[in-house]
């Protein structure tokens, strides 16, 4: 719990907070982690020196992925449909036509079935499965680069998860 004297002092500090963003404050104690998460914020990307190299790694939140690498979409496993997978009316997902027997389809890594001709031109706009989600590689350096960052980051945060988690239990 925090005095009346830290309160009055956090109800000035947190003034320029609540004009900044036009909200009204809360009980203190809120107020309190509010201040607290704001500053560390605010030092954070004050004391951060960040070469992001010769691309913005926020440009590519903001935009389709390239297409999948030529080699990698052609070399798409080619499969063709059996008469047990014929009987179980298994559909492109792309057209939502039922597979027929002895029909050629593309595989992707992730085991998803298309036909052909509809995960070609999808492939050709971006460089993931339809369904879900999957990334093929592309061409694209400065994508790929985005995409080991993101990891990176993704691995740092699930470090920092266990850490979290190993200080509390």
């Amino acid at each position: 719990m925090i005095s009346n004297f830290e309160t009055e002092l956090l109800a000035q500090k947190m003034a320029s907070y609540f004009d900044e963003h036009d909200c009204e404050p809360t009980n203190p104690e809120e107020q309190y982690r509010q201040n607290a998460l704001l500053e560390l914020a605010r030092s954070l990307m004050q004391g951060l020196d960040i070469d992001s190299g010769s691309f913005d790694l926020s440009d590519w939140g903001q935009r389709l992925p390239p297409s999948a690498a030529k080699a990698v979409v052609q070399s798409l496993p080619v499969v063709i449909i059996s008469p047990e997978q014929a009987d179980k009316a298994l559909k492109c997902p792309v057209c939502l036509l039922e597979f027929e027997e002895q029909e050629t389809m593309r595989e992707m890594p992730c085991k998803h079935l298309f036909h052909t001709g509809c995960i070609l031109p999808w492939l050709s706009k971006t460089n993931s499965c339809p369904l879900c989600r999957l990334e093929l590689p592309t061409d694209n350096p400065d994508y790929e680069e985005f995409k080991k960052d993101k990891e990176r980051r993704r691995q740092r945060d699930h470090r920092l998860e266990d850490l979290h988690g190993a200080m509390y239990t």
